[in-house]
């Protein structure tokens, strides 16, 4: 891996969960439930377009180390770092939103 592919691998991986803890909640607070649709759209479509699209990560065959990754990683070591309360049932609720996702995604691929 050339030292290009891997500063854009890790600030695409920094922006998608920058971009969801900065702009995530205030298009829920201004829209509603509608808001939480958009931010899904716009923030996780956009990032996988400059992601995956354009190149910006480099992956070599592990295809399964991908965006979902970035953003429970980011997001997590955001509210540690913020001194908010890690539990257990924070964890577990990521680790099955996972199971889940990657379960409704396997039915359509």
């Amino acid at each position: 891996m050339e030292l290009g592919n891997i500063i854009t691998t890790i600030v695409g991986g920094f922006m998608f969960p920058f971009l969801i803890s900065m702009m995530w909640g205030k298009l829920v607070e201004a829209f509603g439930p509608i808001g939480g649709w958009m931010a899904a759209a716009f923030i996780v479509g956009t990032m996988w377009a400059l992601n995956h699209g354009l190149g910006m990560v480099y992956q070599s065959g592990t295809a399964w180390i991908d965006m979902a990754w970035a953003a429970a990683t980011g997001l997590f070591f955001a509210d540690v770092f913020a001194g908010k309360k890690i539990n257990g049932s924070t964890i577990l609720a990521g680790i099955l939103g996972g199971i889940i996702g990657g379960f409704v995604l396997s039915s359509f691929l």
